[in-house]
């Protein structure tokens, strides 16, 4: 080796060596996610309202289960087929409902304003330094400077979300603004070196979805499990996402991809994540028989192929080190949507039992227990059905909640 190759061989360790040593730091950091919501294609008259509006504000309020010091927002545009432009954005707290922050810090992107989020992916902010607390509302204002006409984002807000022109992400109340519903291009907001250490994922249909709250109150059944955990000493680290995409079923794509395409990317792609919880399968059934009946054969074959789907996640969850819950299907006889017959009973029944021995799950949450009327066990509870025999009330949610035991989450 002759003395200058000796020389760029020691400078280059020596710049190896440096460049760990600064990196070695960034390892360190530990994001949480604070809030998340599935990603799915928007259509409908309140993605026609943002497509009319032109260049225009998306102002949106979400509820928070982590506490910190600095955020990052992810955006997405994983349902577009073109690139998204975001011409600016802003973050501050705020009260569900209401469009007005009073303190508004802007968002870059790598030091800059705008950002180009490409077709199919997502993208985060720069790190923002706002302290929050769980159990707060954020509003995340994004500026369009381009008519979205494919947008990405979750229409079962049930939270108002605030829609007008122009640029307004630096403007503290928005009083010409008009309401309209849904989270847009925004699938998360994360917090660095949270008090909660862990995350749990609730995934399911529009019973996980919150379908039939009041908007702006915070009242699905993931919502009290988040305020239950953080009440327990014992479980107070865990922040809630909740994956729920109301319509959403087992093995065929609907509202929204199929569970077994989304679920890699709503609970394995998060950081964090150690349990998911998991409640899925009414629309399997109800969608099968809605428009005519079905032979037996179909019924079984239905049966088993929930079954097996239900398998394929847990290994998937435990090839990642997370804990997959299941949840037995609450009943829905009477629903006018499905009119479910004796035969889906039995499916429903076949699966459940499945659940509940099947062995290979790691915790099971029996909601169909919870919130059954035990006069008439195929259907929901009275006190907890919210009228159409098929979503629970939001004393069922709160029966929901209560029904999960919380050493689940505290099992070595």
């Amino acid at each position: 080796m002759t003395p200058f190759s000796q020389f760029y061989r020691a400078a280059g360790l020596i710049a190896l060596s440096v460049t760990m040593t600064a990196a070695a730091p960034i390892g360190d950091v530990r994001w949480i996610p604070a809030w998340g919501s599935s990603q799915m294609r928007i259509d409908g008259p309140n993605a026609d309202k943002l497509a009319k509006a032109g260049p225009a504000t998306i102002r949106q309020i979400v509820h928070l289960t982590a506490s910190g010091r600095t955020l990052r927002l992810r955006l997405s545009n994983v349902a577009g087929t073109t690139p998204l432009k975001i011409g600016a954005a802003s973050i501050g707290l705020a009260t569900p409902g209401r469009s007005e922050v009073p303190a508004i810090l802007p968002v870059r992107f790598d030091g800059a304003a705008e950002v180009i989020v490409p077709p199919g992916a997502e993208l985060y902010s720069d790190p923002i330094p706002l302290p929050v607390e769980a159990g707060r509302d954020v509003a995340v204002s994004l500026y369009f400077p381009e008519a979205v006409t494919a947008p990405t984002g979750h229409s079962g807000a049930r939270s108002k979300t605030f829609l007008v022109a122009g640029d307004a992400t630096a403007r503290t109340t928005l009083a010409d603004a008009q309401t309209i519903g849904g989270w847009w291009h925004l699938s998360d907001i994360e917090v660095r070196d949270a008090v909660q250490k862990q995350t749990v994922v609730t995934i399911g249909d529009s019973i996980t979805d919150g379908y039939g709250i009041t908007d702006d109150t915070n009242t699905r059944w993931p919502d009290d499990l988040a305020r239950r955990l953080a009440a327990s000493p014992a479980t107070r680290t865990f922040s809630v996402v909740n994956a729920g995409i109301g319509g959403n079923r087992v093995l065929l794509d609907g509202l929204g991809p199929n569970l077994m395409a989304r679920f890699d990317r709503d609970v394995i792609a998060r950081p964090g994540v150690t349990h998911a919880i998991l409640l899925e399968g009414v629309n399997d059934l109800g969608v099968m028989t809605r428009e005519h009946p079905v032979d037996a054969v179909t019924h079984q074959q239905m049966v088993r192929r929930i079954t097996q789907a239900y398998r394929q996640l847990a290994e998937r969850a435990h090839a990642h080190g997370i804990r997959l819950i299941v949840s037995t299907i609450t009943p829905f006889q009477g629903s006018e949507y499905y009119h479910p017959g004796p035969e889906t009973e039995a499916d429903r029944q076949a699966i459940n039992r499945f659940i509940r021995t099947a062995g290979i799950f790691d915790g099971v949450v029996d909601f169909d227990q919870a919130i059954r009327d035990p006069a008439k066990p195929d259907r929901l509870l009275p006190a907890y059905d919210s009228g159409d025999h098929l979503h629970p009330s939001m004393a069922g949610y709160r029966a929901m909640a209560a029904a999960i035991p919380l050493s689940l989450f505290t099992r070595r």
